[in-house]
């Protein structure tokens, strides 16, 4: 009789490959939970040293689920180039006196417009913080509100 012709060793081939399927599954799902973990634990530490560093400066905190869904744990959207000219122009934007077409006219903004940013860019991304500090310093600021 021929051995490949046996339906148990056939069945049997079918049964090793079907578990070792469902093993390796396991094993990847296995190492991206533990990978999501981490990342979970990093963003959590980084959006609580965010949170004190506004403490300290007197300004307004989110909570930290709000900063770790927004930040994550590498700065997200804000340390992806923080010095790329659209978001120069939105800086400048919101330094503006509202106005639309040729009324719009440069204010004196307050100091809680850079100093947020910065205490992002100083927790999350710091080897950009002298490039945006660059920046930063283009805008005229003064204490505007009372804290």
């Amino acid at each position: 009789m021929n051995a490949s012709a046996d339906p148990t060793e056939s069945t049997r081939r079918i049964t090793y490959v079907l578990v070792g399927g469902v093993i390796l599954v396991l094993c990847v799902v296995g190492l991206v939970a533990f990978n999501s973990n981490k990342e979970t634990q990093a963003a959590q530490q980084k959006a609580d040293q965010l949170i004190a560093t506004l403490e300290q400066a007197g300004l307004p905190t989110p909570s930290t689920e709000q900063v770790t869904r927004v930040l994550g744990d590498d700065g997200g959207v804000v340390c992806a180039d923080p010095t790329l000219a659209l978001k120069k122009a939105i800086m400048f934007g919101l330094a503006t006196n509202g106005a639309a077409g040729p009324g719009v006219r440069p204010i004196i903004a307050d100091n809680l417009l850079v100093q947020g940013e910065l205490a992002v860019i100083k927790t999350y991304c710091p080897e950009e913080l002298p490039e945006f500090t660059k920046t930063a310093e283009q805008f005229k600021t003064a204490d505007l509100t009372n804290r």
